[in-house]
This record gives structure tokens, C-alpha cells and sequence, in this order.
């Protein structure tokens, strides 16, 4: 009875959520609820943009994934990293050319953070700066701007099931804007949200689920991400959405077969 009621009045997504966050698998585990949607989904390629010395991309090879994984980063430097390890790591693996991604292409001044993973072409804010001082920008690079559609095409395979990740510290909106072109394959996307601003002009959390939706995705699961380690509020979250008709096809929360299959 109680599993009923509480069907009729938490959301599919959220009840997801719930039942990851609360599995002794894993608490708020990445990887696993990457690893749920990748075979949810039925992706076979994974599009790693913002991908920096590829740490998103090792975490889906740690799931099993079989597919394609294409790596985009934007800064030289970090790019030459990213080509070595995929080079090493393995041969499903492929770096695109370096450029930031966005709606149109052009030329854009692009923020280097001294650690590396919160660069940004967006100024960044002070409640940002105040949870991780080590974020710090210390320099900055004309760099290359192209839409994702665009630079992603020829290194796609003829045929597949795309799942995007985008971490752009803020600049999500605008890459999806420029994936318009791949969104009718596109049957999974992970995003970073913000809970609090933490980058000037960046959109907030519910307009990047409204945004999102819009675009025919519904949520799937949260994954908790940049804390404040001073008070322990959450400052971001790692989103991730699945296409509305595969949502839809079945309730995860009553059953763990995949929605492709099941009738």
C-alpha cells in the first residue's frame, strides 16, 4: 500500500533517484547511475564534451560501455592530454579537434583556471571562487569555436544512439544549442546544473530542466557534484535525462528490464 501512495505522488525520476541514492551499490555514485542510463537508453556512442584530461571518459569504460566514446576539449594544453590518454587507453576512444563548443562558430576568449576543470568561457562568480579558491582564473586563450553538430559529424559512426555529456562550467545551454543536429539520435544527456549562480549569464537549474525538456528529455537521475566544504551546501549537480518516449515506455522504479525490449 505504502509503495503505492508514494508512486502516486513522487515523480518516476525522483523515485529513481531515491532508489540509487539509497542502494548499497552506491551513494550518489556516478558511475553507476551513468552505467543504468547507458543501458537504459541503449546508447553505443557517448559524446564527452568538456571532457579536460579525460576523467568522464575513463569512468564510462570502468562501466563496461562497449561504444564509442568522442572526447572535446578546449584548451590546447589540456587537449594534448587528453589525445595522449586516449591514445593509451583505448582504441573505442577518439579526440576530436580542439575547440570550445557553442551555438555558432567563430572565436571566443576562453578563462584558464588554475586547476584546470573549472575554465570557462563565462566570468566566473564569488560564490564559486570562496568554495574553491584553487579555481581561480590565472590566464586566458583565444580559442577556436564550433557547433557541436558540426565538429562531431564526420567522427560519428552511420548509424547510432548518441548519450551527450556536457560540462562547460556554465556554457551547457549553448553547446546543446549547437547540437541541434544530433539531438533526433540523441537518446541520453548528462548535464552539469547549478544550484547556486557560480558563472556570470550562466542559466539556472530550472531553466536548464525546462530547457531540457522542451527538447523532449525527461529527468532520470541526480548525482550530487561541487559542494561548498565550509558550510556543505550543494552547489552543483551532474543531471541526467533520458528521451521522454523511453522514459515513458516503462516504470523504472517496477521493473529493471530495458524499455527497448520490453512490451
Amino acid at each position: 500500500m505504502l509503495r503505492k501512495f508514494l508512486k502516486t505522488i513522487i515523480p518516476s525520476p525522483i523515485r529513481l533517484f531515491l532508489r540509487q541514492s539509497l542502494s548499497p551499490r552506491g551513494v550518489g555514485s556516478e558511475e553507476l547511475a551513468v552505467k543504468q542510463l547507458l543501458a537504459y537508453a541503449g546508447a553505443d556512442v557517448v559524446l564527452d564534451v568538456g571532457a579536460n584530461v579525460g576523467q568522464f571518459a575513463q569512468l564510462v569504460l570502468k562501466t563496461g560501455f562497449g561504444g564509442r566514446i568522442i572526447s572535446f576539449e578546449a584548451v590546447p594544453s589540456v587537449h594534448r592530454i587528453l589525445a595522449e590518454q586516449a591514445a593509451r587507453r583505448a582504441a573505442q576512444w577518439t579526440v576530436a579537434p580542439c575547440a570550445a563548443l557553442g551555438r555558432e562558430r567563430g572565436k571566443v576568449t576562453f578563462n584558464l583556471s588554475a586547476n584546470t576543470v573549472s575554465s570557462s568561457i563565462l566570468p566566473m562568480k564569488d560564490a564559486h571562487l570562496d568554495a574553491a579558491p584553487e579555481s581561480r582564473y590565472v590566464d586566458s586563450q583565444v580559442v577556436d569555436v564550433e557547433r557541436l553538430d558540426e565538429l562531431a559529424r564526420p567522427l560519428l559512426p552511420r548509424t547510432g544512439r548518441l548519450f551527450i555529456k556536457v560540462d562547460t562550467q556554465g556554457y551547457e545551454k549553448e553547446v546543446l544549442k549547437g547540437a541541434t543536429g544530433l539531438l533526433p539520435q540523441t537518446v541520453a544527456i548528462q548535464l552539469e546544473l547549478s544550484l547556486v549562480p557560480l558563472y556570470e549569464g550562466a542559466p539556472t537549474f530550472n531553466e536548464m530542466i525546462a530547457f531540457v525538456q522542451d527538447h523532449g528529455y525527461e529527468l532520470f537521475a541526480i548525482v550530487p557534484g561541487f559542494q561548498d566544504e565550509r558550510t556543505g551546501r550543494l552547489l552543483q549537480v551532474d543531471g541526467l535525462f533520458v528521451r521522454s518516449e523511453l522514459s515513458s515506455a516503462i516504470d523504472p522504479v517496477s521493473s529493471e528490464s530495458n524499455p527497448r525490449t520490453s512490451r
